[in-house]
């Protein structure tokens, strides 16, 4: 224990502490939510399609307002920014307990939902961007992976916690228990320590500094391929896999328990390869983190052939170790390339390019297989995989995230890892 908070070593850094902390506890009343927000709709005489449209809302509002909320964080403290999206969701579930009757129309429930996504469009940039004035550089890429350790144990949890309260004290009330994680979790942001930021003369407009945020995207070949790469994968087989997952597994063996396995063994192959990553100095980040990414191919396939339940759970647990470099590496690249009064903003681009079709892909899931049939479309959607992925490493600076040098340039990247 000692080693742990050892001078310079992650958590002897106060900061950091903090924000992890805190980013634990938020993402754990982030992730009970939609428990107590499915019970009550379910409630209410909503459906499966109802509830689908409710979330949605949700995702929407934080594709609509992701810049906005990138440019606030480069404009403001960006701990005050984090503090002012979780008190603002905070609020608005403890809004819910006297909302959420039997009788509360769907479009209600939506408005707030919306509501509630625009604080995550605010907290998410700020809190990328905060982090390497917490750190040194060197820590930056172990802080990242610890971050999305946290923030994946939390995601396994929330769930649990929220269907033990709907059980014990029933839907309605289980938002006031995601509303004390939210607050608790911002007790904790408020001495955090952060270093302050140059301050220019004469303050550009709003609307420049929103085209200034994606004229450094576009300027940046690796940044701007890479999310592009993830913003189609994301659509076409996340999104799809991600409602498949529990249609498949459920008419095949006929139990939820291989969809939570499945689910289990995905994060416990993520924290796994993120581990080694920030422990592997890697030559080429960018190389190693694609190809891995890869991997991901592996679950459609699965979907595709179904053939045993270990077969389908053994998939999801390597597709699990395709994630790793990603939180090894891509943040700390974005965190140490690009300046830190524009990380806001790149934060949030990446967040908003990230998520912005998925609603679109699982709407259009299901009509595409009764068209195409589910095992010609999960193959399809294998092959569109890893061909991004071939495609991106043609791009300049992806196989190292960094922008080449004119030299480097004209010699091309090394294929080597």
């Amino acid at each position: 224990m000692k080693k742990v908070f050892a001078p310079g070593s992650l958590l002897s850094y106060k900061g950091f502490r903090q924000l992890w902390f805190s980013g634990l506890l938020v993402t754990l009343g982030a992730a009970a939510f939609p428990i107590a927000l499915a019970v009550t709709v379910l409630d209410a005489g909503g459906s499966a399609t109802t509830l689908g449209l409710i979330l949605a809302a949700r995702v929407l509002s934080s594709v609509l307002l992701g810049l906005v909320g990138g440019v606030w964080a480069d404009r403001l403290p960006r701990k005050f920014v984090m503090i002012g999206a979780d008190v603002y969701r905070g609020l608005l579930m403890l809004g819910l307990v006297f909302v959420a009757t039997p009788d509360v129309p769907a479009w209600a429930l939506a408005l707030l939902v919306f509501f509630m996504g625009a604080g995550e469009a605010f907290g998410f940039p700020a809190s990328g961007a905060i982090l390497p004035s917490l750190l040194p550089p060197e820590l930056l890429p172990a802080g990242n992976v610890m971050r999305g350790i946290g923030a994946r144990i939390a995601s396994i949890i929330g769930p649990g916690i929220g269907g033990f309260s709907v059980a014990v004290i029933g839907g309605r009330y289980t938002f006031a228990i995601t509303a004390a994680f939210f607050f608790a979790g911002t007790a904790l942001l408020f001495t955090i320590q952060e270093k302050p930021r140059g301050t220019v003369e004469v303050a550009p407009s709003f609307l420049t500094e929103l085209r200034e945020g994606l004229r450094t995207v576009w300027e940046t070949p690796w940044v701007a391929g890479l999310i592009l790469m993830s913003t189609l994968q994301l659509m076409v087989v996340l999104a799809s896999t991600t409602v498949l997952l529990p249609v498949i597994t459920r008419r095949e063996f006929h139990t939820n328990s291989v969809f939570a396995l499945a689910e289990v063994g995905f994060s416990i192959g993520a924290t796994v390869s993120a581990l080694i990553a920030v422990r592997y100095k890697a030559k080429h980040p960018g190389l190693i983190s694609v190809l891995l990414w890869g991997l991901f191919a592996v679950v459609p396939i699965a979907l595709a052939f179904p053939s045993s339940r270990v077969f389908v759970i053994g998939a999801y647990l390597l597709a699990g170790f395709s994630i790793g470099p990603w939180e090894a590496y891509w943040s700390s690249a974005i965190q140490r390339e690009i300046p830190q009064e524009l990380q806001g903003r790149v934060f949030s681009v990446d967040y908003m390019g990230s998520i912005a079709l998925m609603p679109l892909g699982m709407a259009l899931v299901g009509p595409i297989t009764n068209v195409l049939g589910e095992t010609p479309f999960l193959i399809g959607a294998a092959i569109f995989h890893v061909l991004l992925c071939a495609l991106a490493l043609l791009v300049p600076g992806v196989k190292n995230l960094k922008t080449p040098t004119k030299q480097n340039s004209s010699q091309g990247e090394q294929p080597h890892a």
